[in-house]
């Protein structure tokens, strides 16, 4: 019972948090469409997703945490699996600070604002980050 507690109320903190945040990006494309300043919702909806999945492996790290052993990184887990999440991820901000002539390089699911590969890649990519420590 300790356990299922644990687990639901770290759920409904998690679901709170990402409340605020989709109430925070609403805002944030409010003003971005009156003074045209895209580079913030930008950069916004490309960490909150990392937030969000570094906070759904939050709980478990917790646990070991607890246990007393000896740290590791799982470099192979973080290069084959974050390091691919985040180049997809910049190339969600690149266009903001890469001169025009180099746009054609990025997809265009990407340059159309695909917004699922990028959550995706994000939860993904936080999810790893905690993921690849070890205990």
């Amino acid at each position: 019972m300790k356990r299922f507690l644990y687990y639901f109320s770290w759920t409904i903190v998690v679901s709170f948090i990402i409340y605020l945040g989709a109430k925070y990006q609403m805002w944030l494309q409010l003003e971005a469409s009156k003074n045209f300043e895209l580079s913030s919702l930008y950069l916004y909806s490309t960490i909150f997703p990392i937030v969000i999945g570094m906070m759904l492996r939050l709980p478990k790290l917790l646990t070991e945490i607890r246990q007393n052993s000896q740290w590791t990184f799982d470099w192979v887990k973080f290069i084959g699996i974050g390091l691919p999440s985040f180049c997809i991820l910049s190339m969600y901000v690149l266009p903001f600070y890469l001169p025009e002539s180099m746009l054609s390089l990025i997809p265009n699911a990407i340059m159309f604002r695909n917004q699922t590969i990028q959550v995706v890649a994000g939860v993904v990519l936080g999810f790893i980050l905690l993921d690849s420590v070890k205990k």
